[in-house]
Formats: structure tokens, C-alpha cells, sequence
């Protein structure tokens, strides 16, 4: 059975599938990254990860994967294949694609973790049909990937997307990027939990305790969700006028909280355009398997194989 190598690499797990011609997901397996090893057992436990795969697909498919995809955090230049800078991982300018490709014996895709998601999602995710959209994950920061014609935007040096530091707050919180009140300070999940736990009194708190007291009516929480909303809305503005999506998708941790998300974004967003185009704003639809497919897409683009028009099914 004809089939292709999908990892998806984070910074403390690896995610990997066997994908099928027609994008169904015929193994799926998970290891630890093991970056308290070093970046180089990092290296080694992707090749051995993928070398593994590679094998379990002969023995059970009768045919070895035709091309691997691999999606990999920080930053990456995808036209070199060089996993360029990671700071969760420790790395600096590993020839990723050509080591694996070596390894394996078969041609490799390398590409952005953030953005391979958003390219499953554009294709066979929640933007679906959607010939421009933003994807737009909200985690321990916030990263964005812009899709066009069922492709993912990288940029000049491989920086597209980053919405994340867009300024909403001049003269803001300080950021690790080197300027102050981007937004990723104020309405990724990590800034949602920190708030709420300056406000309620438990360090442990996060941004799933914030919404589930916005639920219950908690004003406290009402407050500092709000205030979460309207910056992200500010940077969704400030993006919607230059991109101009036809569909803003919006997942990550903080996503998880549904309408209490989502209502009062729109309403926001809403509030905010004057001449744009109100994009549909939506939940991702693929989870935290969106990079691992993305990966597969990559992977398969390589053969030129024809895209999946359905979400794929797990059948193994």
C-alpha cells in the first residue's frame, strides 16, 4: 500500500502516522522528544523514530513509505531544509531534511510546525474551500500561518505569519522578542493564566480555570478575559487589513474554551472593522493533529499525489 512518514516534532513529544494515498492515517505512534538529552539526542531520536516507521511499513504494508514529511518548531528554512534555530530544543542550524532523507532513502519535506498545521487545516480542515485564510493557534504564545491557494505562506527569511508580535499595547509587558506589549503577552493562553492567577490567588490557575469562571459568571474572570479578547481582536484587525482572509481559523489551548471564546471575539472583531471584509471566524478542527497531518501533506505534495478532500479517518 502505497504510503508517506509524517512527524510532527514539539518541544517536549513527537507525533508521527503512516499516511495512505488517500490521507488516511494507517499507524499512528508517539515518542518524547528528550531534549534534557541535548539537541543532538534530539537529532537521533527523530532519525531513529522515522527509521522505525519506515520499517514498520514494510513489514505491515509490504512496501516501504515513497517521502517523509517532518514539522519541526522555531525557525526553519524550508527551501534548505535546515531546522535553523529552536529554542525549546536547543538546536541551531541542523540539515534536518538532508539527514533524514539519508537515513531513509526517499525525498523529505521540512517545514514549520505552526505552519504545516495551518496547511492541514486550510486543506482538509476548518478552511476547507477557503482559497485565502489565517490560522491562528493560541498556546504558550502565538504563531499564525497564512494560507493561500491551498499553500502556506513562509516569507522572505521564514517569518511570515508571526502574528504573535504584532504591538497591541505600545509601551506594554515586555517581550522575550525584544519589544514591548505584543500580542502574544496579553492573549495567548500562558498571559491568560498568568493573569488569572495574579487575580484569584492560586498560582496554579490557568486559562481553562479563567473560562470555566467566565462561564460561571465570575466577574474577576469576566475582567481579565476581556481584556484578552480585546487585544487579540486588535492584532486580528491589524492582520484581517492586510491579509484579508476569507476565513480566520482559531485553535490552540485557548480555543478549547468554545463560545466562551468565540462569542465575544466575534463581537470584537465585529466592533472593530470599518472598510474590511468581516472574515468567518471559526475553530480549528483537527486538534493537535494538525501538524502531523500537515506533515503528511507535505510529504505527499512531493509525489505529486492528489490532496484528501475529507478529514482523514484512523484506521490503525
Amino acid at each position: 500500500m502505497r504510503h508517506v512518514i509524517a512527524l510532527d516534532v514539539g518541544g517536549t513529544g513527537m507525533k508521527a502516522a503512516l499516511v495512505g494515498d488517500d490521507g488516511e492515517l494507517l499507524h499512528r505512534a508517539r515518542r518524547a522528544t528528550g531534549r534534557e538529552r541535548g539537541p543532538d539526542a534530539v537529532v537521533r531520536a527523530i532519525l531513529d523514530f522515522a527509521a522505525e516507521l519506515h520499517a514498520y511499513g514494510v513489514e505491515h504494508y509490504g512496501t516501504p513509505a515513497l517521502a517523509a514529511g517532518i514539522a519541526v518548531p522555531g525557525i526553519v528554512d524550508e527551501e534548505r531544509g535546515n531546522a535553523v534555530y529552536a529554542a525549546n530544543l536547543g538546536w541551531r542550524d541542523v540539515p534536518l531534511r538532508a539527514l533524514l532523507a539519508e537515513r531513509l532513502g526517499v525525498p523529505v519535506a521540512l517545514g514549520h510546525d505552526v505552519r504545516t498545521g495551518g496547511l492541514a487545516e486550510g486543506r482538509i480542515g476548518a478552511g476547507k474551500g477557503a482559497d485565502r485564510f489565517l490560522f491562528v493557534p493560541l498556546g504558550t504564545g502565538i504563531a499564525g500561518a497564512i494560507g493561500i491557494d491551498g499553500r502556506v505562506e513562509s516569507g522572505a527569511h521564514g517569518f511570515a505569519g508571526e502574528i504573535g508580535h504584532i504591538v497591541v499595547r505600545p509601551s506594554g509587558t515586555p517581550c522575550p522578542c525584544g519589544q514591548h506589549g505584543c500580542l502574544e503577552r496579553y492573549a495567548s493562553a500562558s498571559a491568560v493564566s498568568e493573569a488569572w492567577a495574579a487575580v484569584c490567588g492560586d498560582p496554579d490557575a490557568d486559562a481553562a480555570d479563567c473560562a470555566k469562571a467566565v462561564a460561571f459568571g465570575d466577574p474577576r474572570a469576566a475582567q481579565v478575559w476581556q481584556e484578552a479578547v480585546d487585544a487579540l481582536a486588535d492584532g486580528l484587525v491589524t492582520a484581517l487589513t492586510l491579509l484579508d482572509p476569507r476565513t480566520l481559523i482559531i485553535g490552540g489551548g485557548l480555543a478549547e474554551a468554545g463560545e466562551v471564546l468565540f462569542s465575544p471575539l466575534r463581537d470584537a472583531v465585529r466592533r472593530r472593522v470599518t472598510f474590511q471584509k468581516l472574515p468567518a471566524i471559526v475553530p480549528a478542527a483537527l486538534g493537535d493533529t494538525a501538524g502531523c497531518l500537515g506533515a503528511g501533506l507535505l510529504a505527499r505534495d512531493l509525489l505529486g499525489s492528489p490532496t484528501s478532500s475529507t478529514t482523514p479517518e484512523v484506521s490503525a
